[in-house]
């Protein structure tokens, strides 16, 4: 059972902006360490961040929260599969608000799509709760 859908939109060249702006301090406050890893070794390196910031406003549209009660940028990584597909690791507030979310005798799963065509990137975030086999 669904029991959460997010999407965003993020302007690219935004975060164009604010990676000449504020640098390290922009990037230290919203992206964890491997993403900020991740979207440094890519050619499109503000693309990359702008991807993984629509993905965490999408989850944290996906919660319910947005950016309050607890949940922080942080607490949200867009980390990928073996695969390749990209997901989520949650911590603190996100990840109490993701268990507050699944009922008894299920577990959560969270599908994340992320994709840009400049000047916009975008991600749609949906969790499930699925029966614990």
């Amino acid at each position: 059972m669904i029991v959460g859908i997010g999407s965003d939109l993020c302007d690219i060249r935004r975060i164009e902006r604010s990676l000449a702006r504020f640098g390290d301090r922009f990037t230290h406050r919203v992206f964890t360490e491997g993403e900020r890893a991740r979207s440094d070794r890519r050619a499109a390196r503000a693309a990359s961040y702008a991807r993984r910031f629509a993905a965490k406003e999408a989850c944290a549209k996906a919660l319910g929260t947005g950016m309050s009660h607890g949940v922080f940028w942080r607490d949200m990584e867009v980390v990928n599969l073996p695969t390749g597909k990209p997901t989520f690791r949650l911590t603190g507030g996100a990840l109490a608000r993701l268990k507050a979310l699944i009922p008894e005798g299920h577990e959560p799963v969270v599908h994340v799509s992320l994709t840009d065509d400049p000047p916009v990137a975008q991600a749609f975030v949906i969790i499930e709760a699925v029966p614990i086999k």
